[in-house]
C-alpha cells in the first residue's frame, strides 16, 4: 500500500517519486501526454511491442526499426509547495500530494482530468496482481476499450480485456471479446472535456468503470492488472478526436489498405469444406455474382482448404493444401485474379499434434515452450494447449528464429501461390493454459501470460514482411481476428464469429464505433452473422445497408440449418441487396479518402455522435446512428418490421436528407417513412461527399472517371479527396494526388478545388451537386467565366459544360471537363430584380 510521499525529485527529463510502497516516475512524453510509471517490478525495463513513439532509449528500438519515432519531451518545472509537489510543463499542471499520497492531474485551464483515490491508487495484492484507482464522478462516461459488446458508454461496467475464441457471442453481455487494448477516454459531461487512459501493459486486466460502490471510498474507477507495472499514459483532450489522435501517435495509425479491401468481401466457410472442387465453386461464385451484377473484390478463403487425413481423421493443418479441394493453387489464384479478385487465405498460428509437418516445425524451435513447473515432470519442449481440432502447439513470434521461419514457411505454403493478402485468424492463444509457458520476448524470456495479448500484432507484422518481401511494390492487405494496442498498424480486424440475429446487427454498431475510438479505424462486423441459421430476408437486406457503412464488408457465415449466406439467396430480396452494395461502392471515393485521413491522422472512419458532436449531451449515449466521416449522418433501420424510423440530430448543424434533400434543423427529432429499400442517409450542412459518378463494378480493375461531389452549401465546408493507383506502395514515394475542397457559403457560394501531387487521377468529368432548395441561381462560373444555363435537363445531360437547377430536389447541378489543376467554381444566388431591370 502506498500512503505518503518520502522524496520527489526531478532527474533530467522526469520526475522520481519515492512512496512509503511502490517508486513511481512521471515523465511527460508531448505537451498532452503524461506517463505515470507505477515499477512494481522494480526495474522500469523498457520493452515494448505497444509504442511507436517514446521519450527514451528502448530494448526493442532495434526491433521496431523504422515504426519507432523518438522525442524529446518538453522541458518541465518542479516546485515544492509544502503539503504537495508542482509539476508544471507543456498543457499540464501535476500536483503530487505528499501525505495522504495521490496525483492529481489539470489541463491548462485548470480543469481537473484526474485524481487518484488516496490509499487505493497504486496497489498489488497477494495474488501479484496490480491496480490503479482514480476518481470519477457521476458526470464520468466512459468510450472505447477497444471490442467489446453491449452500449457505448460503459459507465458502472466492468469489462475483462482476457482475449477469447468467442464463437457466437452475445452481442450485449459476452465479455471479453477477441481484443486486449487497454485503452479509453472519459468524457466528463459537465465540462464536456475528454482524457484519455491508455495503460501500456500486455497483462490481462479488468476494468470497474464505478460498478463498484463503497462508503469508505469516494466514487472511482479501477483497472487491475495479472502482472507487470500499473504504466499509465494520460493524454489529455479536451476533444474525444484530439484523445484518439495523440493515442495513435503512440501506437500507431493505419497503413492506407489496397483500395479492394474497401469492396466487397466474399466469404463462406461452406465452399473450402466440400468433399472436391472448392477451387470450381468459388470461381463460380464469383460468376454468379458478376451475372447477377453485384460488384465483388475479395474472397476471404476460410481454413478448409488446409484439411488434411491424419491418423486422427480430416484434420485442419496451417501451412498445407487440401489437393481434392484445390488441386491447383496457383491456378486457382490466377484465375481469380483474372476475374480481379484478391484472395485472403486464412492461417493459423498454431500447428496440431497430428499434423504432417511437426516434425519439421519443432526441429525449427518455433513453439511456446513448458513452464519450469511443466518441464520438471514432462521434460523441455514444447507447450501442448487446447487447439481446433485437438491438442496443439503455438508459434511464439516474440522469438526471432520463428519469425524468419514462419516468415518463408508462409510465403512458400501461401504467397508463393499468387496473393498478397493473408487472413490472420485464432490468434487469441487462449488454448494454453498453463500462463507460465515460456516465450523468448526477444532474448528476455516471459511467460505466455504476459505476451500472449501481443502474439496476434507479431504474427501480423511477420506477415507483413513477408509480403513486403515476396513483392515490394504491393501493399499487403492482412486481416486479423485478435490484437492488442497498436493492431491498426498492420491489420484490418473484424469482430470475430457474431451470431445471427437483429440484436447482433443492433449492438455490433457500438462495437464497431468503440474499435473507431480505439484507434483502430478499419474494423467490421460479418455482416448477415456468422454462427447460427440463416438469417431471414428482411435480416439480410437490413444488415447489408448497415454493412456497406462499415470500413470492413464482408458478408461471411458458417450456418448451423446448412444453408450458405450469399447476396442473392432470397431472389425476391436481391434488388436490395444489390442497390446496397452499389452504393457502398459509388461511395469509394468518400470511403477512400477517409481511410487515407485514418492513416493520417488515426481518426475514426465510423464516428459516434459522441465524439463528432462532443459538445451535444444528447449524443453521450447513441450508438445506432453515427456519422461516416464528417459529412454524412448514418441512421440504418435495425428493427425488424419498421415502417418509420426516428432520428435526433445533433443540435447547432443543420441536415439535409441525402435522398429527397428535404432540410432539417438539428436538436430535434424526426420521424422517417421506411420500406424495404430504404437506407437512411443524412448530409450535414456544409458537408462534402465526393462520389463516383461512373459505375465502378471492380475496385481493382474500375476507375473513377466521373467525380461527382456532392456538397451541402448552406455553410463552409472542406474535404481532403485523395487519390492512388489503389493497388501499389507508389504513394509512399509521392505518386499520389489531393484535392482539398473549400466551400465558402453566402450569396455567392464558392467552390475552390487545389491539386497538388505527382499522381495523374484518371478523373475526367466533373459533377457538382450542390443543395440549395428555395432559390436557383442566376449564374455560374469556371475560374471567372460564366457557363451556360441549360434549362432543359436533357439538353444538359448531353452538354459537356453548364449548370442546371432542379427543383423538385433544390440542387444546383454544375458540368465540366476536370482541367485537371485547380478549379474555383462560383455560384450567384445573389437577389436579382428582373421586373424592375
Amino acid at each position: 500500500m502506498t500512503t505518503r510521499v518520502d522524496d520527489v525529485e526531478l532527474v533530467e527529463d522526469w520526475v522520481r517519486v519515492r512512496t512509503d510502497g511502490v517508486e513511481i516516475r512521471l515523465i511527460l512524453v508531448t505537451e498532452d501526454i503524461l506517463r505515470i510509471r507505477a515499477g512494481f517490478d522494480g526495474d522500469f525495463a523498457e520493452e515494448s511491442y505497444s509504442l511507436v513513439t517514446t521519450a527514451w532509449p528502448d530494448r526493442l528500438d532495434a526491433f521496431m526499426g523504422g515504426e519507432r519515432t523518438r522525442v524529446t519531451p518538453p522541458p518541465v518545472r518542479l516546485e515544492d509547495r509544502g503539503d504537495s509537489f508542482c509539476l508544471t510543463g507543456g498543457n499540464l499542471r501535476v500536483e503530487i500530494e505528499k501525505d495522504p499520497f495521490r496525483i492529481c492531474v489539470y489541463d491548462g485551464e485548470g480543469t481537473l482530468l484526474h485524481a487518484d483515490i488516496e490509499g487505493l491508487g497504486y496497489l498489488a495484492d497477494s495474488n501479484g496482481r496490480r491496480s490503479h484507482t482514480s476518481e470519477i464522478s457521476p458526470d464520468d462516461a466512459f468510450y472505447g476499450f477497444g471490442e467489446t459488446t453491449g452500449s457505448l458508454n460503459k459507465a458502472q461496467k466492468l469489462i475483462t480485456m482476457s482475449p477469447k475464441d468467442a464463437l457466437g457471442y452475445d452481442p450485449r453481455e459476452t465479455d471479453p471479446l477477441y481484443k486486449h487494448i487497454p485503452f479509453y477516454v472519459k468524457l466528463n459531461r459537465a465540462t464536456r472535456k475528454a482524457v484519455g487512459y491508455f495503460y501500456h501493459n500486455t497483462y490481462d486486466c479488468d476494468f470497474d468503470l464505478g460498478r463498484e460502490r463503497s462508503n469508505y471510498w469516494a466514487s472511482h474507477s479501477r483497472y487491475r492488472t495479472d502482472g507487470g507495472d500499473v504504466d499509465l499514459f494520460l493524454i489529455a483532450g479536451p476533444a474525444i478526436r484530439d484523445v484518439v489522435r495523440r493515442y495513435t501517435t503512440l501506437t500507431g495509425r493505419p497503413p492506407l489498405l489496397p483500395r479492394y479491401a474497401l469492396g466487397y468481401l466474399a466469404s463462406s466457410m461452406y465452399y473450402s469444406e466440400l468433399d472436391a472442387g472448392s477451387d470450381r465453386a468459388i470461381t463460380e461464385f464469383i460468376d454468379i455474382a458478376r451475372a447477377e451484377d453485384i460488384p465483388v473484390d475479395g474472397f476471404q478463403l476460410s481454413s478448409g482448404y488446409t484439411t488434411q487425413e491424419t491418423g486422427a481423421g480430416p484434420k485442419r493443418c496451417v501451412l498445407t493444401w487440401n489437393d481434392h479441394r484445390f488441386p491447383d493453387p496457383e491456378g486457382f489464384f490466377a484465375a481469380m485474379a483474372d476475374r480481379g479478385v484478391t484472395v485472403s487465405p486464412n492461417v493459423k498460428p498454431a500447428v496440431l499434434d497430428v499434423h504432417p509437418r511437426l516434425e519439421e516445425f519443432a526441429a525449427a524451435d518455433v513453439f511456446v515452450t513448458r513452464s519450469a513447473d511443466a518441464a520438471a515432470s514432462a521434460g523441455d519442449g514444447p507447450a501442448v494447449g487446447a487447439w481446433w481440432g485437438g491438442p496443439g502447439r503455438f508459434v511464439d513470434f516474440t522469438r526471432p528464429a520463428a519469425r524468419e521461419s514462419w516468415k518463408r514457411w508462409l510465403t512458400e505454403a501461401v504467397l508463393d501461390k499468387g496473393t498478397t493478402s493473408v487472413w490472420n485468424d485464432n490468434c487469441e492463444y487462449d488454448g494454453i493454459i498453463d500462463k507460465d509457458s515460456r516465450c523468448d520476448f526477444d532474448g528476455a524470456g516471459a511467460t505466455i501470460g504476459r505476451v500472449r495479448t501481443v502474439m496476434a500484432n507479431l504474427m501480423c507484422r511477420v506477415t507483413r514482411d513477408a509480403v513486403a518481401e515476396k513483392d515490394p511494390s504491393a501493399r499487403p492487405y492482412i486481416v486479423c481476428r485478435a490484437g492488442h494496442a497498436g493492431i491498426q498498424r498492420y491489420a484490418q480486424t473484424w469482430a470475430g464469429d457474431n451470431s445471427t440475429s437483429w440484436e447482433s446487427l443492433r449492438h455490433n454498431v457500438a462495437t464497431v464505433l468503440g474499435m473507431g475510438l480505439s484507434g483502430v479505424a478499419n474494423q467490421g462486423c460479418d455482416v448477415g452473422g456468422f454462427h447460427g441459421p440463416a438469417p431471414e430476408p428482411e435480416l439480410l437486406v437490413r444488415w447489408v445497408q448497415h454493412g456497406i457503412f462499415q470500413p470492413r464488408f464482408s458478408i461471411h457465415s458458417v450456418n448451423s440449418d446448412n444453408t450458405v449466406t450469399e447476396p442473392w439467396m432470397y431472389g425476391d430480396h436481391t434488388a436490395y441487396v444489390r442497390d446496397a452494395i452499389k452504393l457502398r461502392y459509388r461511395l469509394f471515393p468518400y470511403l477512400y479518402s477517409l481511410m487515407a485521413r485514418a492513416s493520417r491522422t488515426g481518426l475514426p472512419i465510423m464516428e459516434p455522435l459522441v465524439s463528432a458532436f462532443q459538445d451535444d449531451p444528447a449524443g453521450d449515449e447513441t450508438s445506432d446512428d453515427f456519422m461516416l466521416g464528417d459529412s454524412l449522418l448514418v441512421a440504418n433501420v435495425l428493427t425488424p418490421g419498421a415502417t418509420t424510423r426516428t432520428v435526433r440530430l445533433p443540435a447547432g448543424e443543420v441536415f439535409y436528407d441525402a435522398w429527397t434533400r428535404r432540410r432539417h434543423e438539428g436538436g430535434q427529432t424526426v420521424d422517417l417513412p421506411v420500406d424495404l429499400g430504404s437506407v437512411p442517409l443524412f448530409v450535414r450542412g456544409g458537408g462534402i461527399v465526393p462520389l463516383a459518378a461512373n459505375q465502378l463494378d471492380s475496385l481493382t480493375r474500375d476507375e473513377v472517371t466521373g467525380l461527382h461531389l456532392l456538397c451541402a452549401a448552406d455553410r463552409d465546408g472542406h474535404f481532403l479527396l485523395y487519390e492512388d493507383d489503389g493497388l501499389t506502395r507508389a504513394h509512399e514515394t509521392g505518386a499520389y494526388r489531393e484535392t482539398e475542397i473549400t466551400m465558402t457559403a453566402g450569396e455567392r457560394v464558392v467552390i475552390d478545388l487545389t491539386r497538388r501531387g505527382d499522381y495523374r487521377s484518371a478523373v475526367r468529368t466533373l459533377l457538382l451537386d450542390v443543395i440549395h432548395p428555395g432559390r436557383a441561381p442566376h449564374w455560374v462560373a469556371l475560374d471567372g467565366d460564366r457557363i451556360p444555363h441549360l434549362l432543359h435537363r436533357e439538353r444538359f445531360d448531353a452538354a459537356d459544360t453548364g449548370w442546371h437547377y432542379d427543383p423538385r430536389l433544390g440542387s444546383v447541378l454544375v458540368k465540366t471537363p476536370d482541367p485537371g489543376g485547380d478549379l474555383a467554381v462560383t455560384i450567384s444566388f445573389e437577389p436579382v430584380d428582373m421586373l424592375g431591370m
